[in-house]
């Protein structure tokens, strides 16, 4: 169609998070549906600091659906972008059947146009393709006007994009189900709840891993007998634990059930055949780190996480940042010691004491962690109002590609 001619496209642009699991899923009963073989348990970090913005466009001028990740365009017609795709518009098409007049009919037959970028590396393991499917399915319902439930359709695009359709600490309900209706996220409690806790995001590396997500899953599920016995025996009680923990804001058993945890993912993937390794010498040597800071204030006042990949995630309480960031700068010198290390939330300076450097006693690793962002639990999906943050032009084309 001539530029001319062409309609002006309606233009939707949202934001979504990421979320940081302390309970984990890891397994899948059911791949096309991505049906999880346990429930799992998250705290959605803040947008200020980690967010996918997707926009989304339509135009009767569209000839086909596009999509652009991170200013390269990608294809459309991966499986898991299909899912998300049908079921907002069979939504969409049962609400216009359902006869709700508010809905113009001829939305339905258009093309999209998508464009997503996300402020921090992806596939690195930092959980990017949560944010990045949960903000899709946000912005895919806004534009074609659905409502109600759609953490379900989320985790038909990435398993645990279903957590980060709500903000706070959030728990996906694996379900007993086949066709994985009951399979859904829930919120524990909103992002206001804890005010104290403070997340800190250690980035050893933003490379993207050696083994994906996926595939590990499928081999685990194959090969690991650990993986069993914890969805099955272990998951189910830390689960009632962990709820407990953060409703009653219990630090030390909410420190204590996330590294534990986090152990045991690990050890499936190392019980897995043949062994997956997502943590290398530098998340060794953060897990050292934290334990030994335990230890000498006799207390639980740090807890590490770790996803899919190197990079560890701590939970702690705001009263501890600042000294907590002084021994990771101590021990893992960075290039530049100054403010880009420190991304995020504000940190203020603290004093090391020699007691403290004794009693951890590690050898320093220069450069082992980029940088650290520092964060606290936040909001769910947002529908960004200003049309100057929209990521496709009005010609319905991305403003910015690679």
């Amino acid at each position: 169609m001539p530029e001319n001619t062409m309609e002006k496209p309606n233009i939707v642009t949202c934001t979504a998070p990421v979320n940081i699991a302390v309970i984990k899923y890891w397994g899948k009963r059911n791949e096309e549906l991505i049906l999880p073989i346990n429930s799992s348990l998250s705290v959605t970090l803040h947008q200020d600091q980690l967010k996918t913005t997707t926009t989304v466009a339509t135009s009767r001028s569209f000839q086909e659906d596009r999509i652009w990740l991170n200013g390269k365009e990608e294809d459309i017609t991966h499986p898991r972008l299909q899912s998300c795709l049908r079921e907002i518009r069979r939504l969409a098409r049962k609400r216009r059947n359902d006869g709700d007049p508010a809905l113009d009919p001829s939305v339905l037959s258009l093309k999209v146009h998508i464009c997503s970028v996300n402020n921090f590396p992806t596939a690195a393991g930092l959980a990017s393709s949560a944010a990045g499917f949960a903000c899709l399915v946000y912005t895919l319902a806004r534009v074609f006007g659905t409502e109600g439930e759609l953490s379900g359709i989320a985790r038909q695009g990435s398993g645990s994009a279903c957590r980060s359709m709500y903000g706070g600490f959030v728990q996906w309900i694996m379900g007993q189900k086949d066709d994985g209706k009951d399979s859904l996220a829930q919120q524990v409690e909103p992002e206001t709840h804890w005010p104290e806790l403070r997340i800190l995001v250690l980035v050893a590396s933003a490379e993207k891993k050696s083994v994906g997500s996926t595939s590990g899953m499928q081999t685990s599920v194959q090969t690991s007998c650990l993986l069993k016995h914890r969805a099955e025996s272990v998951v189910p009680g830390r689960m009632e634990e962990m709820i407990e923990a953060v409703r009653g804001k219990d630090f030390v058993a909410f420190a204590e059930l996330t590294m534990k945890d986090s152990n045991q993912f690990h050890a499936t993937c190392l019980d897995t055949y043949p062994p997956i390794f997502y943590l290398n010498s530098v998340s060794q040597q953060v897990i050292n780190l934290v334990h030994r800071y335990n230890r000498h204030y006799g207390e639980t006042r740090l807890a590490y996480t770790f996803d899919a990949g190197p990079n560890a995630v701590i939970y702690t309480l705001q009263q501890h940042v600042p000294e907590f960031v002084q021994a990771v700068q101590h021990f893992f010198p960075p290039e530049s010691n100054g403010g880009q290390f420190i991304q995020g939330l504000p940190v203020n300076q603290a004093a090391l004491s020699e007691e403290l450097k004794q009693a951890i006693g590690l050898e320093p690793m220069p450069k082992g962690i980029s940088y650290i962002i520092s964060t606290k639990a936040g909001p769910g999906p947002r529908v960004v109002e200003d049309p100057t943050q929209h990521l496709i032009g009005s010609d319905g084309m991305p403003k910015h590609t690679v």
